[in-house]
């Protein structure tokens, strides 16, 4: 009850009342959304809608996750790369809202602020935890004796390769935030796995990830389309930070790729469409990147783009489960 219904529903509950308050202050501040000019010609509409909600789920989430940090100290890592990449993500949205376009931080500037957050968090997981960097290999409890999964070490390449994890993890929550309650019902899933996958090895983080789902469902009310608030870079970069610290205190950075393969298959989309458009001088592999806009442009609704993407990670979360 402590560790899984009671963080769930406080911070819902939580979440629901900022709902209430925050998005007039965020009119009040001019924190509204500038839809980029060579976006779909449908989001033109949702100019002017309040950014940076993701404070609303952010604020009660780090409440209710501060009150279990004396008893479970795995949490910790979790709830620094949070803090981290939703600063990272508030410098990048308040640049926005300031000069009135859709561009914020530079490229170079977001890499490097995520690189150096991923580095602090995982500094924290070696100062404040015994987790180590071993990573589980998936479905490979099928074909072991023993029943259980096969862990790799990869030595001195495992801070490299954990950063990677992480910035690629962070910028996948980050090209998923383009509908209508896209980011948060995927990442709703994720968490819900992130839950069960933790009481199942006790690994001491579910709290942490109900506090997080009961976030993104109060959210959810307000970012369900059509939305009445977005939840910026700050909402949506704080995603990718909760679900890559998550599974790195699970020894499980590279379940990222089946439980939450809707962040991979956004970035890499960009990644084709990048590379084709370059190589063929000016074509599209795709209609428009990330992938949700070339089903949007294909005659997909957005809520029917949201419901098949929750779908399918709903479904790979399973999958993500059994390969435990």
């Amino acid at each position: 009850m402590t560790e899984y219904i009671l963080p769930l529903i406080i911070s819902f509950v939580l979440t629901y009342i900022c709902g209430r308050i925050t998005p007039p202050l965020l009119v009040k501040l001019k924190a509204r959304q500038t839809e980029r000019v060579e976006g779909p010609a449908s989001h033109k509409a949702k100019n002017g809608t309040p950014t940076m909600g993701g404070v609303i789920f952010l604020i009660p989430w780090i409440i209710v996750t501060a009150f279990y940090i004396p008893t479970h100290r795995n949490i910790i890592p979790i709830f620094v790369s949070v803090i981290c990449f939703a600063l990272v993500g508030f410098a990048d949205d308040y640049l926005k809202v300031v000069r009135h376009h859709n561009l914020g931080l530079r490229a170079w500037q977001k890499f490097l602020l995520q690189v150096i957050s991923s580095f602090i968090v995982l500094a924290c997981v070696r100062l404040f935890t015994n987790i180590s960097f071993d990573m589980r290999i998936p479905f490979s409890s099928l074909f072991t004796a023993s029943g259980t999964a096969f862990i790799a070490s990869l030595g001195i390449l495992a801070v490299p390769f954990e950063t990677v994890i992480i910035c690629g993890t962070v910028n996948g929550s980050n090209f998923t935030d383009g509908l209508d309650g896209l980011a948060s019902s995927v990442t709703a899933v994720v968490a819900l796995f992130a839950a069960i996958s933790s009481a199942a090895m006790n690994a001491g983080i579910a709290p942490a990830a109900m506090a997080f789902l009961g976030g993104l469902l109060g959210f959810l009310i307000y970012n369900h389309h059509p939305a009445k608030v977005f939840m910026g870079d700050t909402g949506s970069l704080a995603l990718g930070g909760f679900v890559a610290a998550s599974f790195i205190m699970m020894n499980m950075p590279i379940y990222i790729i089946i439980a939450a393969f809707i962040y991979f298959a956004e970035v890499l989309s960009v990644i084709i469409q990048v590379l084709y458009f370059k190589a063929t001088g000016g074509k599209r592999f795709f209609r428009m990147a990330p992938i949700h806009h070339h089903f949007e442009l294909s005659g997909w609704k957005e809520t029917k783009v949201v419901t098949a993407f929750t779908l399918v990670t709903l479904i790979l979360s399973v999958v993500a489960f059994v390969a435990l």
